[in-house]
C-alpha cells in the first residue's frame, strides 16, 4: 500500500524530468550538423533567360520613343513611294515625247505637209485663225464704234428694224437732265468697247412719249436684237445710283447677259485682234 508520501512522489516522478534525460532527448532529436553520408550534391543555379537582341519599354519614354520610330519610318516611305512616282512620271514624259519626234521625223520624211500641222506653232496659228473667223462669223462683221444720234420717230424704227438680225441694238430714250448726260458720255465710251453692238439715243420729246414718262422714265435703256425687245430699263439711274460711269453701266448690261464678258474672251482671240490693232 502506498503511502501520502509514496503518492505524492509518485505524481512528481510523473511529471520530473531530469537534466540527463532531457540532453540525451535533445541529442537524439537535433538535426545532423554537416552533410550526412550517402546525400547526392547541391541542384545547380537555375537557368537565367537568355536575351535576344531586343527588349521592350513600357514605360511613357518607352512608348514615345517607339512612336517617334514608328513616324521616322512612316515619312521615309512616304518620300520613297513620291521619288518612285516622279521617276515614273519622268520615264512616261521622254516615252510620249520621243513617240511625238518620231512622228514628226517620219511625217516630215513621207508628207511634208502632215509634218506642218503637227508642228505646234503652225497649230498654234490656225487655231486663232479659226477663232476669228468663228467671232467674226457670229457677227457678220458688224462694226459702229460711234453713238448714233436719232432725230424722230422714223430715223428710230429704220435704226432697228433695218438693221440686221444678229445685231444687239441699245437705245437710249433721254431728256436734259443730269442722269441722262451721265448715260450718254457712258455709252460714248462702251461703243468704243463693243464695236459690235450698235448704241443710239434719242430725245424723249421726238419719239412723243408722255410728260410723265420725260419726268419719272429716263434715263431709259432699250435693248432690240432681231427686231424683237430683249431688255427694257426704265429709270436705270436708280439701278446704278446717282453719279454712275461707264463701268457701272457695262457691269449692268454684261450681269443681265445684254453685253459679252470681255473678261472670258479666249487669249487666243484677244492676242489676235492686238495683232491686228497693231497691224
Amino acid at each position: 500500500m502506498s503511502t501520502l508520501e509514496d503518492k505524492i512522489l509518485g505524481e512528481k516522478s510523473q511529471y520530473y524530468c531530469s537534466s540527463s534525460e532531457d540532453s540525451d532527448h535533445s541529442d537524439d532529436e537535433s538535426p545532423p550538423k554537416g552533410p550526412s553520408p550517402g546525400s547526392s550534391e547541391p541542384p545547380p543555379p537555375s537557368e537565367v533567360n537568355k536575351w535576344e537582341g531586343t527588349s521592350t519599354n513600357t514605360g511613357p519614354k518607352g512608348v514615345i520613343k517607339d512612336w517617334q520610330r514608328y513616324k521616322q519610318l512612316e515619312t521615309e516611305k512616304r518620300v520613297q513611294d513620291e521619288q518612285e512616282k516622279i521617276a515614273l512620271m519622268k520615264k512616261l514624259t521622254l516615252t510620249v515625247r520621243s513617240s511625238l519626234d518620231e512622228e514628226r521625223e517620219k511625217a516630215a520624211l513621207d508628207d511634208p505637209e502632215l509634218a506642218d500641222l503637227l508642228d505646234d506653232e503652225f497649230l498654234i496659228t490656225y487655231q486663232k485663225q479659226r477663232m476669228k473667223e468663228m467671232i467674226q462669223n457670229t457677227n457678220l462683221n458688224l462694226k459702229f464704234g460711234d453713238l448714233i444720234m436719232l432725230r424722230s420717230g422714223q430715223e428710230f424704227l429704220e435704226a432697228i428694224d433695218g438693221e440686221h438680225k444678229s445685231a444687239t441694238i441699245i437705245v437710249h430714250i433721254y431728256e436734259d437732265i443730269e442722269a441722262c448726260r451721265n448715260m450718254n458720255d457712258s455709252l460714248k465710251t462702251l461703243c468704243k468697247i463693243y464695236t459690235n453692238v450698235k448704241f443710239c439715243c434719242i430725245k424723249g420729246s421726238a419719239v412723243g412719249i408722255s410728260s410723265q414718262f420725260k419726268a419719272d422714265g429716263v434715263p431709259a435703256l432699250l435693248v432690240y436684237k432681231g427686231g424683237h425687245l430683249v431688255g427694257n430699263f426704265i429709270r436705270i439711274s436708280d439701278e446704278l445710283g446717282a453719279n454712275f460711269i461707264a463701268e457701272d453701266v457695262q457691269t449692268y448690261l454684261v450681269e443681265h447677259g445684254l453685253l459679252e464678258d470681255k473678261t472670258c474672251t479666249p487669249i487666243l482671240v484677244s492676242n489676235a485682234n492686238q495683232d491686228d490693232d497693231s497691224d
